[in-house]
């Protein structure tokens, strides 16, 4: 365990830099990655099981074992120890190589102390050996030393692969193979020779290898690993399936359209990868503190051996040992793994919840948040408007051919509620000329010459036409909490349509778990006030925003941050961008299959807004884990460094290096237990 603890889960990170200060500082290893560049915990294993051999006739020819044997001093035997402790010292030169690369980067930390203990046991063990008047031996207490570093490191991999990487998890969701389909011949192929455009097969019970479409077959679908949707989805010819996805029954012919890194699977991959080049303030607190501490005890370390050999008149050998006792136990392995383990598995269990962290530093803002903005449509709404009143207001034949034309290159989904009735009743759909979209207000366009409008208020207002007589005529209508849209030729109103979008059942409950959080609830629409109010009271919402432009989004954000809250914005990442970068915690919500939203720092996968409670309950549970590692960290140093440099030698209490190591080892194996935690946390309110 010792010195080495912190360097697994951290240890790996920090060989390249991750520790205090490092991975993240210099190119965001993570930790199974530095692990693999120098060993493996079966390969730490079995370099503690040699020297475990080793030890034995190490122990049996040392001077303690020899007097207690009643055998004697004999010929060569300090010869034989110094060849057999020179061989154990040969698996403690990966602490040095870490020391080098820590002086390299002037992140002195954890493997420079060791280097030093060790070392300068070793070397004072061996001149005493060739001069014997020193009589100084510290071969068993150096070797055991490395002893218990190669078990810690041992135990530090093992908790990384506990702690689980997520990079790895996610890979896990694509199969190794593929059926490529080619001159109607299958031909199995690893997943990584796939292109675009390939045709591949999906059989019953196998996993979909990248994005594409369904070009033959039908099938239920298993999205949960890309989704969070335990239910399975039928698809059909023409939809889309998204890489990851398990094909339950029936088999799918399936044409690739985005393959590698540009699959769902890499998009996540490229998040996650992302976020691992990202830190914590909390890590980056505990790179200062380890860097200070590695300082303080070398300071530690030189006074206690002046004190007790110059001052108290101690022997050298005795003073000595109390010196490199003072190193090792200093070792800010607990300090450096602190924060490293909480965020390898608050990673793990974040991707398993289908919430992708782009930044770990805001996750430490999510626990200040008191005020999240949600955006109405398609996120507490369903987001598929229906019309429900189609009102005529002059003598134009056909106003639903008229809306339908002008909108049937619609991507918006109220656009879309146009030409989804116009298809519904048959209605064959005209040529648009000069065609305009005005951002959140409407579009324009010609047909047979004649100029239309079709928009909200703001566009009407904006056009020169008056609703006042529409208004006076129709108050049940536009009393209601239905979404308007109206029509109007280049002079006058010749028609309002009525639209409504239902509310999801998961926002009432997340207004609910979010006021149970301490946390108001706001609401940003382009909609009019009757429909914004209508919505909030339903759902008990704190605040309203109505008739909003995607543009002025993130003012209202800014508005609410003026009022001293820490506000957290959740959109879809696309016209909601400018809000989600202002927010003091932007959430991108619903991606779906397009994941890398470039807006947002955390990305939620499943477009249900009740992934938000989760999200606030994890980044607080985080935090906590944070706190506790640290303080644990820290107040073991408090009270360690000084018992190590002999403070209780008043009341006959001393420590020895191989004690040290273990009491050392000890505090790192806490951090991570306490990090382990973690993993079986419940993110339900």
């Amino acid at each position: 365990m010792s010195c080495c603890p912190e360097h697994k889960l951290n240890s790996h990170k920090h060989h390249h830099g991750d520790h205090p200060g490092h991975s993240m500082d210099h190119g965001g290893h993570d930790m199974s990655a530095d692990l693999s560049m120098h060993g493996s915990a079966q390969t730490f294993l079995r370099r503690f099981w040699i020297v475990t051999f080793l030890l034995i006739p190490l122990f049996l020819t040392s001077q303690v074992a020899v007097d207690f044997l009643g055998i004697g001093d004999f010929a060569f035997r300090k010869i034989l120890q110094f060849i057999l402790a020179t061989i154990i010292f040969g698996f403690s030169l990966i602490f040095f190589q870490h020391a080098r690369h820590e002086i390299q980067m002037k992140k002195y930390g954890m493997m420079t102390l060791v280097s030093l203990a060790v070392g300068a046991g070793y070397l004072f063990s061996v001149v005493s050996t060739f001069f014997p008047q020193l009589e100084a031996e510290f071969y068993l207490e150096i070797s055991t030393l490395v002893w218990v570093l190669l078990f810690g490191h041992y135990l530090e991999a093992k908790s990384t692969t506990a702690a689980g990487n997520a990079l790895q998890e996610v890979a896990k969701l694509l199969p190794k193979k593929a059926h490529l389909l080619k001159d109607e011949e299958e031909i199995d192929v690893d997943v990584a020779e796939l292109k675009k455009g390939n045709i591949v097969l999906i059989k019953p019970g196998e996993k979909v290898p990248a994005d594409g479409i369904i070009i033959k077959g039908t099938a239920n679908v298993d999205e949960a690993l890309i989704s969070g949707e335990s239910k399975p989805v039928r698809k059909i010819r023409d939809e889309e399936v998204a890489a990851g996805s398990i094909c339950l029954d029936g088999s799918l012919e399936i044409k690739l359209t985005k393959v590698g890194e540009n699959s769902t699977i890499g998009q996540i991959q490229t998040l996650i990868a992302k976020a691992q080049m990202t830190k914590p303030q909390k890590q980056k607190l505990a790179d200062k503190a380890a860097g200070i501490l590695t300082f303080v005890a070398l300071a530690a370390a030189i006074i206690s051996l002046l004190v007790w050999s110059v001052f108290l008149g101690k022997p050298l050998a005795f003073a000595f040992t109390l010196a490199i006792t003072t190193l090792v136990i200093a070792c800010p392995h607990a300090l450096g793994m602190a924060i490293p383990a909480v965020t390898a598995i608050s990673t793990k269990l974040a991707v398993k919840n289908g919430i992708f962290i782009k930044d770990l530093a805001k996750m430490e803002l999510v626990k200040d948040i008191n005020y999240v903005i949600f955006d109405k449509t398609g996120t507490l709404t369903k987001g598929e408007f229906g019309l429900t009143n189609i009102v005529p207001l002059s003598n134009e034949a056909d106003i639903l051919k008229i809306a339908g034309s002008l909108e049937q290159n619609s991507s918006h989904v109220i656009g879309q509620a146009f030409t989804r009735k116009a298809k519904e009743e048959n209605i064959q759909l005209e040529k648009i000329d000069d065609f305009e979209n005005f951002a959140g207000k409407g579009v324009g366009g010609k047909i047979s010459d004649q100029i239309y409008w079709l928009g909200n208020k703001i566009l009407m207002k904006e056009k020169g036409i008056l609703l006042n007589k529409a208004e006076e005529e129709n108050k049940k209508l536009f009393n209601s909490r239905k979404s308007l849209v109206f029509l109007a030729n280049e002079s006058v109103l010749i028609g309002i349509f009525a639209l409504a979008d239902k509310i999801k059942p998961e926002s009432f409950s997340i207004v609910n778990k979010l006021h149970k959080l301490g946390i108001k609830v706001a609401m940003l629409t382009g909609d009019n006030k009757q429909v914004a109010e209508g919505v909030a009271k339903e759902l008990k919402i704190d605040t309203y925003f109505a008739e909003v432009l995607p543009g002025d989004k993130y003012r209202k954000v800014k508005e609410l941050q003026g009022q001293g809250h820490r506000v957290m914005m959740v959109g879809d990442g696309v016209n909601d961008a400018p809000a989600l970068t202002q927010a003091d915690v932007g959430v991108a919500i619903g991606a779906g299959t397009d994941v890398a939203v470039e807006a947002g720092d955390i990305v939620l996968t499943r477009n249900n807004p009740e992934d938000i409670s989760r999200l606030i309950v994890l980044g607080r549970k985080i935090y906590r884990k944070m706190l506790e590692n640290l303080i644990w960290a820290l107040g073991y140093n408090v009270v360690a460094i000084p018992a190590a440099a002999g403070v209780l030698a008043p009341w006959g209490f001393f420590l020895r290096p191989e004690i040290g190591a273990l009491i050392m080892s000890l505090s790192t194996v806490i951090v991570v237990a306490n990090a382990l935690t973690l993993k079986k946390t419940s993110l339900e309110i």
